[in-house]
């Protein structure tokens, strides 16, 4: 498969940006290490990130960097290594790729050769989570077959969707601070400085703005024609992510919301003609087979919205004044963006992720949806049925699942897939023109 087929073409200047910031990032690592800055493995979306910046803790994204590696067509050598140890080819592929990474380090002594970005600096401590999945508390461990380096996991706990939130809302807050706790005493035990609440009071707003700036962008994503589509989101979702709390990420969004408006103002679509909105339901995207969002445009079809790595709602407004420990504020937060829909959901579909799906569907007018099922991500695709079933209880939609893997391109079909993909719009057209002569 040629070079240029392994990412898609970008709608906003903002998504361009993006690239020359991850070089930085992972550059940035060894920099740091050379300034006796510590440096720590960290997990996306594990809830720590504003206190990792007041710490001043390096943290090199580990799953990203898989992704990375798969968009580049550079991970099958990280995976057969792993694979060499014993790991099956069902283990999540950003853990297999990252094991693999470090395993052929401490084979040669060095970073492989050629790596993308640089490869992955020397972490000083690795810090897991149980947030989302069990490879992300295992993942780190494992590592210890090839390094003696610090492991701390923190718990992030959710309720049953069927739990009371008012009556287990502080008992849940109060275990998670109680990790965090423990999380800070870790830090201050390795980096050998005491956390300054001050700092991460501000490293709190800092990031609470970015998550701000970013739902406001994606409320302006309702406009018809899309403004920006799920590949450019598949970018721009790296400043929130990777760079929470830092003041850089506040002006990447602001930049992009400003943007978005204008390519509003000026009915600036994606492609020429869009004549279908589709929503990108679920599931991983496949970072090695990008281009494929294009495929889609080519056949007058626009993803304009997504349920992958998408922004939190903002909650920060819903924490109670009085509270004004940051670490307790951010227990809170923890709390509020795990259980946004549950109530909802208890009182619909019994399902929050299909409540999101419904308010998507109906906010941004979608026409089809589309999941990504991951052969080596249980806790993105097990479910992916259900819910599909689901919403068509409340909305009839053509819907497609497209199946490979998020990292291992050997799990990928580009026959198949530009088969499904034909056959899917032309089902969406049909049921689009159905529903518009049924008005």
């Amino acid at each position: 498969m040629s070079e240029q087929k392994t990412t898609a073409r970008k709608a906003t200047q903002a998504a361009m940006k993006v690239r020359p910031l991850v070089k930085s990032m992972y550059r940035g690592a060894f920099a740091a290490k050379e300034m006796g800055q510590k440096v720590a493995y960290t997990m996306v979306g594990s809830q720590y990130d504003e206190l990792l910046r007041a710490m001043d803790v390096y943290p090199v994204w580990t799953e990203n960097y898989a992704g990375l590696c798969a968009a580049k067509h550079d991970a099958e050598r990280f995976l057969l290594r792993a694979e060499a140890d014993g790991y099956s080819n069902v283990v999540c592929g950003y853990v297999r790729c990252g094991i693999g990474f470090d395993a052929m380090r401490y084979d040669l002594g060095a970073i492989p050769e050629n790596s993308p970005d640089g490869g992955m600096a020397d972490p000083d401590m690795y810090l897991g989570s149980s947030f989302f999945c069990d490879p992300r508390f295992k993942w780190y461990q494992a590592l210890g077959h090839y390094s003696d380096i610090p492991v701390h996991c923190m718990d992030v706990v959710q309720p049953h969707v069927t739990a009371n939130l008012n009556e287990v809302r502080d008992y849940y807050i109060a275990y998670q601070l109680s990790e965090y706790q423990d999380l800070v005493a870790f830090l201050e035990q390795q980096t050998g400085k005491k956390l300054d609440y001050d700092r991460l009071d501000h490293c709190l707003e800092l990031g609470n703005q970015a998550w701000q700036l970013w739902w406001e962008c994606d409320q302006i994503r309702k406009a018809v024609p899309s403004p920006m589509p799920s590949e450019d989101h598949f970018n721009v979702m790296v400043p929130a992510s990777f760079l929470a709390g830092t003041q850089q990420a506040v002006d990447f969004y602001t930049e992009l919301r400003d943007e978005i408006q204008e390519r509003v103002r000026n009915k600036q679509g994606v492609i020429p003609d869009e004549r279908y909105r589709l929503l990108f339901a679920g599931g991983i995207p496949p970072w090695h087979t990008m281009w494929m969002f294009n495929d889609f445009e080519n056949l007058g079809a626009v993803f304009v919205i997504e349920n992958a790595y998408r922004g939190n709602d903002p909650v920060h407004h819903d924490i109670p004044a009085r509270v004004k420990n940051p670490l307790e504020r951010m227990a809170w937060r923890a709390f509020l963006r795990r259980t946004q829909r549950f109530e909802k959901a208890q009182r619909n579909s019994g399902h929050p992720v299909v409540e999101l799906l419904l308010e998507l569907i109906e906010g941004y007018g979608i026409d089809g949806m589309v999941f990504h099922a991951s052969r080596s991500c249980r806790a993105t695709t097990v479910g992916q049925l259900t819910m599909k079933d689901l919403v068509q209880q409340y909305v009839k939609l053509p819907t497609l699942q497209l199946i490979s893997d998020m990292v291992d391109l050997r799990d990928y079909s580009e026959a198949q897939w530009k088969m499904n993909i034909n056959a899917f719009v032309d089902t969406v057209a049909a049921a689009k023109d159905g529903r518009l002569q049924a008005s």
